[in-house]
C-alpha cells in the first residue's frame, strides 16, 4: 500500500490524464472510445455478407456432433436412459427451455414425434443445472483450446459479472420489485470471460447486492478458463468483497459509479503526500487486521474447501455490526485493497479503459442472451426456483452454442478471404464479436436431423499471432 501510493504521488505531476482542481475536486480525463479502421469495417461487412445462413437447431445439432455435449445428461440412477433417440430428445429439450418456448409451445412447432410432456419429463428427470454446467464446460473447453480467433479477443485470465433483469410471475416469492429495472422479477447474473464465452450463471432475487454472487461464478468454475481478474459495476462490490476477493487470489477490479465520493484510507495517520494528501480522509487500523488475520483464512480454507460458499458468507457479511468482528476485519482489509485498486484506477487510464472495454462486453451478452430468450414474452413462467435457474443456465448452454458455432464460421470466412488474397490483419480481427445474429433463424418449423453430419470444425487461422 505504501509503495503504491508513493509512486502516484511521485508521479502525478506528469499524468496528463488526472488533475485536481484548484476547489480540491477531482478531474479525470474520459476515456475516448476506440477508432475503428477503415479496414475492420469493411472486413466486417463482407463476413456477414459471407456468413452462411443458420437456424438454432441446425446449431445445437453440429456442436452436438462436434463435442457431444448432451452426453451429460440422463437419469440420476446413471443406467442408460430409457428414451427413443435420447440425443435428439436432449437437444430438443435444451432449444425448448433454452429459448423460453416452453415444452408445450416448442412441441407444437415441431415435425419430430414428441409432446410437450415428453419434454416435460426429460428435463425433470434427466437434466439438471449441475449437468448443464457439465455441458457447457465442454464448450467452453473446447472453444478455448480449439481456436485460434478468440485468442485475439482475450487470454480468458480475466472476467466480468453483470446481472440482467427477467420478468417472473408477481405471485412469485423469489419475485421483487427492481427500482433501477422498474420490473416485478429477478436477476440472471452472468459471469463473462473476455474472450466472450459465458462460464457461469446464477438467478437470484433483485433485492440481493450482487456482489454476493461475484465470486461464486468463479469459484465454481471448472473449466479450463479461470480467471483471475474480476471486473463488474458498483453493484459488484463492497469493501468486505475487496477482502474476501484478495485473500481467494482474485483481483477485484470494478467500474464504480460515484467513486470520489468513497473514502479513501491512508497507511496510517503520519503519512503525508505531496499531491494527492487531499484524496485522504481516514487511515487504516492494522491491529485490526492482524488480531483476526488467522480467523479469515478460516474462513477461506473453508471456502476453498467447500464447507461454505462465498455467497453465503457475504450474505452474512452484508450489513455492518460492531458485534461481528470478523465482518469488521473484512471491510478493514477490504478498505486496504480498494483503496489501492481505487488510486490505480485513477492514475492509470489504460486501466480504466480494459475495465470498460471488459463491462461492455458482459453487457453485450446481456442483450444476446435476451435475444436468445424470445419465447414466452420473456417471462420465466416456471415458479420453482430450481426450474428458473435451469432456464437460465439453458439459455447459456444456447448461447455458447451459437458462439461455438460463430467462430466456426467466422474462421472459414477469414481463411476463404485470405485464399482470394484479401488482407486480413489481426488487429482488425480483434475488434470482431461473436455475438452475431442476423444470419441465424429463430422462428418456423424445427427440424432436427442427427444424420446430416457438419464438416469436422478447423480452429487454425494460420495467421502470426501477437502472443497474449
Amino acid at each position: 500500500m505504501t509503495q503504491v501510493f508513493q509512486k502516484i504521488d511521485n508521479e502525478f505531476p506528469d499524468n496528463e490524464h488526472v488533475s485536481i482542481t484548484e476547489e480540491g475536486k477531482l478531474v479525470l480525463k474520459k476515456v475516448k472510445k476506440r477508432k475503428y479502421n477503415k479496414s475492420m469495417k469493411e472486413l466486417e461487412e463482407m463476413m456477414k455478407e459471407r456468413l452462411p445462413e443458420r437456424n438454432l437447431m441446425d446449431i445445437l445439432c453440429n456442436v452436438e456432433h462436434w463435442i457431444n455435449w448432451s452426453r451429460h445428461f440422463g437419469p440420476a440412477s446413471g443406467s442408460d436412459p430409457k428414451l427413443k433417440n435420447p440425443r435428439e430428445r436432449y437437444i430438443l429439450t435444451t432449444f425448448a427451455y433454452g429459448c423460453n418456448l416452453g415444452p408445450v409451445q416448442a412441441a407444437r412447432h415441431m415435425r419430430e414425434d414428441v409432446t410437450g410432456s415428453a419434454l416435460s419429463y426429460t428435463n425433470q428427470r434427466h437434466i439438471t443445472a449441475n449437468k448443464i454446467d457439465l455441458a457447457m464446460k465442454d464448450i467452453i473447453n473446447h472453444y478455448h483450446h480449439g481456436f485460434d480467433l478468440p485468442r485475439l479477443w482475450g487470454t480468458g485470465k480475466s472476467a466480468a459479472a453483470d446481472g440482467t433483469p427477467y420478468n417472473i410471475y408477481e405471485e412469485n416469492l423469489l419475485a421483487e420489485y427492481h427500482i433501477r429495472y422498474g420490473i416485478y422479477g429477478a436477476i440472471a447474473y452472468h459471469h463473462l470471460a473476455d474472450n466472450y464465452i459465458a462460464l457461469l450463471s446464477h438467478f437470484i432475487p433483485c433485492g440481493v447486492w450482487e456482489a454476493v454472487y461475484i465470486l461464486d461464478g468463479l469459484l465454481k468454475n471448472e473449466s479450463d478458463v479461470q480467471p483471475d481478474t474480476l471486473h463488474a459495476d458498483t453493484q459488484g462490490q463492497s469493501t468486505p468483497v475487496f477482502g474476501l476477493s484478495h485473500l481467494l487470489g482474485i483481483k477485484l477490479m470494478p467500474r464504480i459509479r460515484n467513486f470520489k465520493k468513497l473514502t479513501f484510507f491512508r497507511p496510517s495517520p503520519e503519512t503525508k503526500y505531496k499531491h494527492i494528501d487531499s484524496f485522504f480522509s481516514e487511515s487504516i487500523d492494522w491491529d485490526l487486521i492482524q488480531l483476526h488475520w488467522k480467523d479469515l483464512f478460516r474462513v477461506v480454507l473453508s471456502i476453498k474447501h467447500g464447507k461454505i460458499s462465498s455467497a453465503m458468507l457475504l450474505r452474512k457479511l452484508g450489513n455492518y455490526s460492531k458485534k461481528n468482528k470478523l465482518y469488521q476485519a473484512f471491510q478493514e482489509l477490504g478498505r486496504v485493497i480498494r483503496t489501492i485498486f481505487l488510486l490505480q484506477y485513477i492514475a492509470d487510464i489504460h486501466l480504466r479503459r480494459t475495465i470498460t472495454a471488459a463491462t461492455n462486453k458482459v453487457e453485450a451478452y446481456n442483450g444476446f442472451s435476451k435475444w436468445i430468450c424470445f419465447g414466452g414474452f420473456g417471462i420465466i413462467a416456471n415458479n420453482d426456483p430450481e426450474q428458473q435457474e435451469k432456464i437460465i443456465k439453458y439459455g447459456d448452454l444456447v448461447a455458447n452454442a451459437i458462439i461455438f458455432q460463430n467462430v466456426v464460421d467466422l474462421t472459414e470466412v477469414i481463411r476463404q478471404l485470405r485464399k482470394e488474397g484479401y488482407p486480413v490483419n489481426p488487429e482488425d480481427l480483434a475488434a470482431l464479436s461473436p455475438y452475431l445474429t442476423e444470419h441465424i433463424k429463430r422462428f418456423g418449423d424445427y427440424v432436427i436431423d442427427l444424420e446430416k453430419q457438419p464438416q469436422p470444425f478447423d480452429g487454425k487461422l494460420k495467421l502470426e499471432l501477437e502472443s497474449a
